[in-house]
């Protein structure tokens, strides 16, 4: 009978079980798929809403997001069975989900209300999916006490949002925020206490470059929006719009250049720390698309929008993209022979990104195909000393 029950429903699998080079499955793929949505209407509300208090409502969206996500990814990574259990939990989080792209479109006026009714849907079924880990591994109860307390907390503070207003709301939202993204270092410092090791496999590092990979689809679909708003397709257009694809596939460049392949440091912490850095690193890939097409309408002068502005915009989201890139290097395992070169490419792309910042402080007056120009000469560098510094290693294994 237990064997029965195992084929048939199949129980979370056991949080000292490993697998070796575990492969990433349809499912898991498919459940991207709906994150793909969500991130899609964050990106494009914010296309349409570029003050300031928007884009800190996104920064929250976005980690919010982020965090059913690498719930749902570290639970299948770390539990998940061929059993139909497994397949069901996916399902409803799809669905919490699903709800949560649906409110997004909801009218101004209830879209706060209702997005944080389906928020507080995900985050319930998060918190169950953690606390029902202790029912069938007796030994991971103490693991995920911190997770069940912190989310169950995040919950209730999310239930008293609906009846405070702004800006006490937003203040209430972010400390709930905060204590979702708590609990894995406080079980990081529980598995040093008892010396125990847990290490971010290499199945979800995978999947944070694949959730990558999404992001940059939106940057390119932010760019491609851009022109097909455009009623007068000129020469000036045209010649933005593919500064703007290369510049995103510059960035493309530089990140798998530095990230791909790579496997995380040892320690929990180092993985959770890796896995939180990714937050500003694919929100402000986001941002660049998000900014593109307002930048496109200035160039074909359609719009007043307030070109310095969206140019602060976009270069601060690329300084923020590479400087997260730099964080990130920091929590992987390189090749000694890689040692060196990176810790010289480091410091490059801290100071590219400072440029591009300085570049839209003191040139405020900048039209858009100079300064788009400018960006991608800038990242051109970086992929030029890059490839140089990596082609100089993979030579010397020849020699």
């Amino acid at each position: 009978m237990a064997k029965h029950y195992n084929i048939w429903w199949g129980p979370p699998k056991k949080f000292s079980t490993e697998f070796e080079e575990r492969k990433i499955s349809w499912l898991e793929l498919f459940y991207d798929l709906v994150y793909v949505i969500v991130i899609s209407k964050i990106t494009h509300r914010l296309a349409h809403h570029q003050e300031w208090i928007d884009i800190v409502d996104y920064a929250y969206l976005f980690a919010m997001t982020f965090w059913g996500w690498y719930n749902g990814s570290q639970y299948h990574d770390l539990h998940g069975s061929p059993g139909i259990r497994t397949r069901f939990m996916t399902l409803w989080q799809m669905v919490a989900v699903g709800a949560l792209a649906v409110t997004l479109d909801s009218p101004a006026e209830n879209m706060v209300q209702y997005t944080t009714i389906s928020i507080l849907v995900l985050q319930l079924f998060i918190t169950y999916l953690w606390w029902s880990v202790g029912i069938y591994d007796k030994e991971h109860r103490q693991l995920n006490m911190p997770y069940s307390v912190c989310y169950i907390a995040a919950f209730l503070l999310l239930m008293i949002t609906l009846y405070i207003p702004q800006p006490h709301k937003r203040i209430v939202f972010w400390i709930a925020l905060v204590l979702n993204y708590a609990p894995s270092f406080f079980t990081a410092f529980r598995l040093k206490e008892k010396r125990a090791e847990f290490t971010l496999s290499s199945s979800m590092t995978e999947r944070l470059g694949l959730l990558t990979i999404i992001v940059f689809g939106e940057a390119i679909l932010g760019v491609i929006n851009g022109i097909g708003q455009l009623s007068d397709l000129n020469m000036h257009t045209w010649i933005s719009f593919g500064l703007g694809i290369l510049i995103v596939f510059a960035l493309w460049w530089i990140f798998f250049s530095l990230i791909a392949d790579r496997n995380s440091k040892k320690g929990m912490l180092a993985g959770s720390t890796m896995s939180l850095v990714y937050i500003p690193t694919l929100a402000s890939l986001g941002m660049v698309g998000a900014a593109f097409p307002a930048l496109l309408k200035t160039a074909g002068q359609q719009a007043d929008y307030n070109i310095h502005a969206l140019q602060i915009i976009y270069g601060v989201s690329i300084a923020l993209f590479l400087s997260s890139i730099v964080i990130i290097s920091r929590f992987l395992i390189y090749p000694k022979e890689y040692e060196r070169p990176k810790r010289l490419l480091q410091p490059l792309l801290i100071a590219v990104g400072m440029l591009n910042i300085l570049l839209v402080l003191f040139f405020p007056a900048l039209s858009v195909i100079p300064y788009l120009l400018c960006v991608f000469i800038s990242l051109l560098f970086i992929i030029i000393v890059i490839t140089r510094s990596w082609f100089r290693v993979e030579l010397s294994h020849l020699a």
